[in-house]
Formats: C-alpha cells, structure tokens, sequence
C-alpha cells in the first residue's frame, strides 16, 4: 500500500525543520527578518513544499524534476543559514545542528531521487538476474567433426 505524503521520512524532517527556522527567524528585528529572514524562510519552507509537489505527480520525469527542486531549495537553505551566521542573527550550537540537519537531508533526498530513477528506469534492487550463458563465437567450436555431415546437402 502507498504511504501518504505526510508520512514520508524526507517531508516529515522537512516541516520540523522549517517551523524550527520559522520560530528563530520571527524572533529577529524588522531589518534582519527582511533581508535574510524572509529568504531564509521561503528556502526552508520550500523544500517541503516541492517534496509534497513530486508526490502527486504521476510521471517519473516530473517526480525527478520536484525532487531536483526541493535539492536546490536546501542548498539555498545552507547559503541563507551562512549569511545568518556570519551575521550573528543565528545561535551559534543552534546553526550547527540545522547544519548537519540540512546535509543529512540533502543525503535523504538523493536517495530518494536515486530510488525514484530506479523505479522509472525498471531497475529495482530486489530484481533477480540470471547469470549470463557462455558465448562462443569461435567457429572451430560450433560443430564437431561429425556435425557438418549430418546436415542435409541442398
């Protein structure tokens, strides 16, 4: 049975990240909020919202291009969580945990885009392949010695 949206693993870590930016940024003033904050946030936010985008569509091709999206919008996230840093607005231990929260989700959704590409591609790591029968392609080995004469003469 298909999982709904809301219980996928990538999308769930997603939106605990995003509300935890959205509760540090709103605490900034006006001019950090506007500049980085905002930024910062629609990044974040973005993400999950391109995650839940993929899942409702039908084509490979279009699940693969959300999910590319979703990978852009965390590399945006890390760009706008270094301007927060370097510009003091971000708790220092706090900035480092949603660093390594980012990067591991960055490894989550590759997997997930990997798994995807399998799937369009009808390649499965549960599939099971016969080994390969010999090829002999020399011709000394295609007949016996008493083969030849056994065919009819035309």
């Amino acid at each position: 049975m298909a999982l709904a949206f809301e219980d996928l693993k990538v999308l769930q870590v997603s939106e605990r990240l995003c509300d935890g930016v959205w509760e540090e940024v709103r605490r900034w003033d006006v001019f950090a909020r506007e500049t980085v904050g905002n930024q910062f946030v629609r990044a974040v936010d973005s993400v999950g919202a391109n995650i839940a985008e993929a899942y409702g569509r039908y084509h490979f091709g279009e699940k693969l291009q959300f999910f590319y999206y979703a990978r852009g919008s965390l590399f945006e996230s890390k760009y706008w969580l270094n301007r927060a840093r370097s510009r003091n607005l971000y708790p220092v231990e706090q900035a480092k945990s949603l660093e390594k929260d980012l990067s591991d989700l960055i490894r989550s959704l590759n997997n997930l885009i990997n798994s995807t590409r399998s799937q369009r591609n009808g390649r499965s790591s549960k599939t099971i392949r016969e080994s390969p029968a010999p090829y002999n392609t020399t011709p000394d080995k295609f007949f016996t010695d008493t083969d030849p004469n056994t065919l009819p003469n035309y």
